[in-house]
């Protein structure tokens, strides 16, 4: 499928790095000569240098025949108006990055009836729900939820001391009573798709699939829950803080945010009257202690530097803080964090890429039971994606003890009629079911593609 990606930043990159690994036939353009040469280096990618707003530019991208463009530079403006001309030269659908929390209110579904764009893309608004879930759940590393919160996946790591520690992953249905599946594993740089014989260790991250009221009843009976988060520290004051500590006030939790510019201080307290806001330097630990650092529940670092995300998280990690959550946007420092007992990292970016393979994906599969959402865990060795099951699927009705899948290849979960099902060899597809499978180290567009 051709794709013309306009904006070559940091979100702009990784999607061009995830088109391009999903087999797309991808054209970057970027009006920054020497960045354009160094994507066009790195990736088999064809480039064009200029403005994305300009007629001439797209043509010479070939947007005529482009099955997608998006634009995510860093000018909510430019990337409306560059998926405006993009749609009347001939691109088939679009999608445009829009940050400012102006747009993203009321008027963005009527800026995007105007403009014929596709999908809106905000990767700071997106990560902050995935923020707010984890403070909900702070005993998971990760939080991922299907079909309306209906399903979810949570992630938590093995301590030394888990009552997990050599246990086989069938003698953990007769242990607990919760109804769950695990779901995938990884250990050390391996992931694996787990059958009941296999034996959890101490340092796996372990991935449980389960409604949400299923999640809380098996952490209680490990003895690992924790409450949720209700006061809560935030460094930086980015449109990333500004989301969660909106959505945060809302639910009446505390929420402080630390910000050195005074600028973003004041228009912060204009927008978030129940927040506190403090002038201060996040890095001053002396500041961090006076502002309350030690009686909080969470952490979270989300400043526009990795380095000092990650400094700051570790600093909090050592005051006994009891949940840490880092922004890192690199991921070649994920190992550093991780080696630091930082165990919850949010990225902005690849939130953003995985929405866009799983749209890219959806479109070269319209017409059959295409991805719906689409989540890609353990550095993208393994994938969960929700399909629709449609009439026509050749395994309809056929219970999954006669169903030869794909090696790797779990059917994690159905949702049928707002109702979520832990799958038995006894169950079976019914059209219109909602269908979680886990997949690793391989690619899944659709849902027959799991069949041997």
């Amino acid at each position: 499928m051709k794709i013309i990606v306009n904006g070559c930043g940091k979100v702009g990159i990784t999607l061009l790095e995830s088109l391009v690994a999903e087999g797309h036939d991808v054209v970057a353009i970027d009006n920054n000569p020497r960045v354009l040469s160094e994507v066009t280096n790195v990736y088999d990618v064809m480039g064009v240098c200029g403005n994305g707003t300009d007629s001439d530019v797209l043509l010479e991208a070939d947007v005529g025949n482009a099955e997608l463009m998006v634009s995510v530079t860093g000018s909510d403006e430019l990337n409306m108006l560059s998926c405006f001309l993009a749609k009347r030269l001939g691109a088939k659908y679009t999608i445009a990055r829009i940050r400012n929390p102006e747009y993203n209110d009321k008027s963005l579904g009527f800026m995007r009836e105007q403009l014929d764009i596709s999908l809106t893309l905000n990767p700071e608004l997106m990560a902050a729900r995935e923020l707010f879930n984890i403070l909900k759940m702070p005993s998971a590393a990760k939080v991922e939820t299907f079909s309306a919160r209906n399903f979810e996946i949570v992630e938590i790591k093995l301590k030394p001391d888990s009552a997990l520690d050599g246990m086989k992953i069938m003698d953990m249905r007769s242990k607990f009573k919760a109804k769950f599946l695990i779901s995938a594993v990884g250990r050390g740089e391996d992931a694996y798709i787990p059958d009941g014989n296999f034996v959890l260790k101490s340092g796996d991250r372990v991935y449980i699939s389960a409604t949400s009221n299923e999640i809380v009843k098996l952490l209680k009976e490990m003895g690992i829950q924790q409450k949720s988060a209700k006061k809560i520290m935030i460094f930086g004051g980015g449109k990333l803080a500004f989301y969660l500590a909106k959505k945060l006030s809302e639910g009446n939790n505390a929420v402080t945010i630390i910000e050195k510019n005074p600028t973003v201080c004041e228009r912060l307290c204009e927008a978030l009257p129940k927040v506190t806001i403090v002038n201060a330097d996040g890095t001053d630990q002396e500041a961090l202690l006076e502002e309350g650092l030690l009686s909080v529940d969470a952490f979270v670092s989300l400043t526009g530097m990795d380095e000092q995300n990650i400094l700051m998280s570790a600093y909090a990690h050592t005051m006994s803080v009891p949940k840490i959550i880092t922004k890192i946007n690199r991921q070649a420092l994920m190992p550093l964090a991780e080696s630091w007992g930082l165990d919850t990292v949010i990225s902005p970016k690849m939130t953003v890429s995985d929405v866009l393979v799983r749209y890219a994906r959806a479109l070269e599969n319209s017409q059959g039971s295409s991805v719906e959402t689409l989540y890609r865990l353990m550095d993208d060795k393994v994938e969960a994606l929700e399909f629709i099951a449609k009439d026509g699927l050749d395994f309809l009705n056929v219970p999954f003890k006669d169903l030869s899948l794909k090696p790797n290849i779990l059917i994690a979960g159905i949702i049928r009629d707002r109702k979520t099902i832990i799958p038995s060899g006894e169950d079976m597809l019914l059209v219109g079911d909602k269908v979680v499978v886990f997949a690793a180290n391989q690619r899944i567009n659709n849902l027959s593609d799991i069949k041997r």
